[in-house]
């Protein structure tokens, strides 16, 4: 192309080039710049007038070439696929009316800064430094599938609205980016997919309102994060799927809006994450599936817990804020998968954890009255007795106060009515208190059981004592040994 077929505003953009100069075309800070479609040819530029700079562009000794424009209209495709470009590419508060096309290309910086795009096409590109894409607004599908970005990713302030797209509407999948992900603010309406990506840094999507309702707003699958997700103040509408994801960090939803109405609204089965915090927030509208996760820290408040959650094979090292069993066992109860004991374990586990043995024993007996719900009916009756006798072995002075009561009642009998001797020359003297306890222990005689034998309704008492000793015996022993297993 030669100099003479540019327009004025091309030939001012062609000779700031080689000097590394910007060229900013904007009338006003405040300009609309969806509205660009108006612009007129002083601020108008061809598509194929950049790629000809960028490829073969004219050289000043001494100087650093670099494409700098700002608040220009830019007509045709910017098709950069399989280049390989050595200067910076800036070209903020811009007005693309085609799809820009850089398919496997290789940049050293690029800049979409502020501007309008139809779409963006990238996959398989390579920037050796940055990639800017703040406040960008997008009218199509982002693609930067096995996109690789040696630095950061911005995207704060960013919008993406393709209502007819069938596909994602920002597709980072496979992508790798070398330091952190900054969406701050990020506005959007389709799925975002980031499954396999991986980034060195951390994650930054707080006050991010993503949209799509019904279907997945975030498909993180097998997502490798070195630091953080933050993700505060944010409000998604659809479901966010972190499956198999390894999150070294913190995953952050404090003060975070997550609705998906009717299904699951967090999906993370099989997730390895440092802390997850689920804090100030309202109430989470769907399911959170944390199925086969492993979390160190699990910061979860007992009003943001959803109705319905997946706890299946979950394990955390410890659950703060510390709140009494009772707060916490709603959540076990609201386990879709039913009656999950190792939930209860984990529960138990953390209060032990802390030293809150008495929450512990609370969630144990929880779990064992929970268990007897799936019993056949002679096994939900002998739990029954198991839970009003001792508590399961939880509560073992509840056999204290049933043995005082009934050697009370049997000592009171007894003694206004005495039984005969069998052998009235052997038999030792008749105590009504040690009578009693012979029929209550089944292990220890004091030889008064063997020598008496009571009549009438008193000879059913006796066995009536000594049924429920055996009872209260059993339970105990059952009591202490799980007791002794656990510790």
């Amino acid at each position: 192309m030669e100099i003479n077929d540019l327009t004025p505003a091309e030939e001012q953009v062609w000779r700031a080039f080689p000097l590394g100069e910007s060229v900013d075309f904007r009338t006003a800070e405040d300009e609309d710049i969806a509205l660009g479609g108006d612009w007129g040819p002083e601020r108008t530029v061809r598509a194929s007038v950049l790629r000809a700079l960028l490829l073969n562009g004219p050289q000043e000794a001494g100087e650093i070439a670099s494409l700098s424009l700002a608040g220009a209209r830019i007509t045709g495709r910017l098709d950069l696929q399989y280049a390989t470009i050595d200067h910076p590419v800036r070209l903020r508060y811009c007005h693309f009316e085609e799809v820009p096309r850089c398919y496997a290309a290789r940049l050293r910086e690029l800049n979409l800064g502020d501007s309008f795009l139809p779409g963006l096409t990238a996959h398989a590109m390579r920037v050796d430094g940055v990639l800017r894409l703040t406040r960008a607004r997008f009218r199509g599908v982002v693609r930067l599938a096995e996109v690789k970005v040696a630095g950061s990713l911005f995207m704060e302030g960013s919008e993406i609205i393709a209502p007819d797209a069938e596909e994602p509407v920002l597709q980072l999948n496979q992508a790798s980016v070398g330091d952190d992900l900054r969406a701050a603010g990020l506005r959007t309406q389709g799925q975002i997919r980031l499954s396999g990506a991986s980034v060195a840094g951390s994650v930054n999507l707080n006050t991010a309102h993503l949209s799509h309702p019904g279907h997945s707003a975030i498909d993180a699958e097998v997502l490798v994060v070195a630091g953080n997700i933050l993700f505060r103040h944010a409000q998604v509408e659809g479901w966010v799927g972190l499956r198999g994801a390894r999150i070294a960090g913190r995953l952050d939803l404090s003060y975070s809006t997550l609705s998906n109405p009717g299904s699951s609204v967090l999906l993370a089965s099989s997730a390895t994450i440092g802390e997850l915090w689920l804090r100030e927030s309202p109430p989470i509208e769907g399911g959170v599936v944390l199925r086969s996760a492993q979390i160190d820290v699990l910061l979860l408040e007992p009003q943001v817990v959803p109705g319905q959650v997946y706890l299946t094979s979950l394990v955390y090292t410890s659950l703060i804020p510390h709140e009494p069993a009772e707060r916490r066992l709603t959540m076990l109860e609201q386990d879709g998968d039913g009656y999950v004991p190792h939930a209860y374990e984990q529960l138990a586990g953390a209060y032990r954890r802390t030293g809150d043995d008495y929450a512990a024993r609370r969630v144990q007996l929880a779990k064992q009255r929970r268990l007897r719900g799936t019993l056949p009916r002679y096994g939900r009756i002998w739990g029954y007795v198991q839970d009003a006798t001792v508590g399961y072995g939880f509560r073992p002075l509840r056999a204290c106060a049933w043995l005082l009561s009934l050697l009370a009642i049997g000592s009171i009998a007894y003694g206004l009515h005495q039984p005969h001797a069998l052998k009235s020359s052997e038999a030792p003297h008749f105590n009504s208190v040690f009578y009693t306890l012979d029929l209550l222990l089944p292990v220890i005689s004091f030889g008064q059981e063997e020598a008496f034998a009571p009549t009438g309704w008193y000879q059913y008492l006796s066995y009536a004592l000594i049924v429920t000793g055996w009872i209260l015996a059993t339970t105990v022993v059952t009591g202490v040994t799980r007791t002794v297993s656990r510790q």
